[in-house]
């Protein structure tokens, strides 16, 4: 499929130009005519290096997604139809990307295609959730509901992630300021009284011996700390980057002290809520669990579903698998066997990531406000470490003067 540029005119005289996807230019022309418009020029459109829209992830923010999820379920609960709705979105979205898809799918609803098959063609736009859910509505009639699930999907999803990262901030924020206030001292401050105290005759204490050997070393041996950690960081990259590698990085995340029971909290909540969705919307479970396995944001988690995805294939309860898993609390387990037993799954996983949403948030919470001041004074003993190291052996000195 080709980009075509156009400049149109609308019937109150208004010109506008934009670009679009088509198979051929005479099918952009009559495209562009059957939206009322009046056809002043269509020409190919070929991207150059300078021209391409280069973008290093998921290309649309979630604010953006979510925005759009819930506008189109009000457009649609409204009685505007989805060709008609998608058109309008394309013109009020402030994403650049959704725009340019919204545009695309747009055309291909123009020439008969499925929704849920215009959005499979940008992935990168529209996640596997988005477009299974879809076409489960678009099956079952109940489009409008599918739309409301997923925009409280995204919403619910994006509030749990950013709880967590606001959690993972500050600590890290401290932790680079108190590294940088700790060199700080080192490079700059301790070498000015090094000299001095190589001079001194009296035997120095053990902390100033061990920060004037720090001070050295950074001062004359910086580039291989600097080595160290580009080490460091390519390493956890390229191991991020193998199956083995990144499944060890996602079990040490569920496993690191207090930051590892917020992360699998998280995890549950995420699992929850996207299988509760995909099951209300009358997506098969087998599917379901395939689309779970991909969206949610760990692999050891990941492991477990596919596991009882075979499971599920042999017959054996969903709560099964999970209930040998030490990633899954009993109360998950049990909410799921009971939910398989009632015939209420999608209830019962809706409920668990309600539990754990709000457990997350309570638990965010709680930790702002016990590291704020344990980080406070790990900084405080830092810096109190390296004033000590250069104070002693000062007191020092000024008792033998006197």
């Amino acid at each position: 499929m080709a980009q075509f540029a156009y400049h149109v005119k609308t019937g109150g005289g208004k010109q506008l130009r934009g670009k679009m996807s088509a198979m051929d230019k005479s099918t952009a022309v009559e495209e562009l005519r059957k939206r009322g418009l009046v056809v002043l020029s269509v020409n190919e459109h070929r991207n150059t290096i300078l021209s391409m829209d280069i973008y290093i992830g998921n290309p649309v923010k979630m604010q953006h997604f979510i925005i759009y999820c819930r506008q189109f379920a009000t457009l649609i609960r409204a009685g505007v139809t989805i060709l008609d709705a998608t058109g309008i979105l394309a013109q009020q979205t402030e994403s650049k990307p959704l725009k340019k898809a919204l545009v695309d799918v747009h055309s291909g609803l123009l020439r008969g295609n499925a929704f849920s098959q215009a959005v499979q063609e940008h992935k990168r736009i529209f996640p596997s959730m988005f477009t299974n859910m879809i076409r489960a509505g678009e099956e079952s009639g109940d489009l409008e509901g599918t739309l409301e699930r997923l925009a409280v999907f995204f919403e619910k999803q994006h509030m749990t992630k950013e709880k967590i990262k606001s959690a993972l901030t500050y600590p890290m924020v401290v932790g680079f300021l108190a590294i940088s206030a700790v060199i700080y001292l080192l490079k700059a401050v301790v070498p000015q009284f090094v000299s001095m105290f190589d001079s001194m005759d009296a035997k120095l204490p053990a902390i100033t011996v061990m920060v004037m050997a720090a001070s050295k070393s950074i001062e004359n041996q910086w580039y291989l700390w600097l080595l160290v950690v580009v080490i460091f960081v390519v390493g956890f990259i390229t191991a991020k980057r193998t199956t083995s590698g990144a499944y060890a990085i996602d079990y040490m995340k569920l496993k690191l002290p207090i930051f590892g029971k917020l992360s699998q909290k998280g995890v549950i909540a995420q699992m929850s809520r996207t299988m509760s969705s995909l099951y209300a919307s009358s997506v098969p479970m087998l599917q379901a669990l395939t689309i779970v396995e991909e969206v949610v944001a760990n692999r050891v988690v990941g492991k477990v579903i596919r596991s009882a995805g075979d499971s599920l294939r042999q017959g054996t309860p969903l709560s099964d698998p999970l209930k040998k898993s030490w990633v899954f609390p009993p109360l998950v387990t049990q909410m799921i066997a009971i939910g398989e037993e009632t015939g209420s799954l999608d209830l019962m996983l809706s409920k668990v990531a309600d539990f754990y949403e709000m457990d997350v948030e309570n638990t965010v919470d709680r930790m702002k406000s016990l590291i704020e001041p344990i980080l406070l004074v790990f900084l405080a003993g830092m810096v109190g470490v390296i004033v000590a190291a250069i104070m002693l052996p000062m007191f020092s000195l000024y008792s033998q003067m006197g």
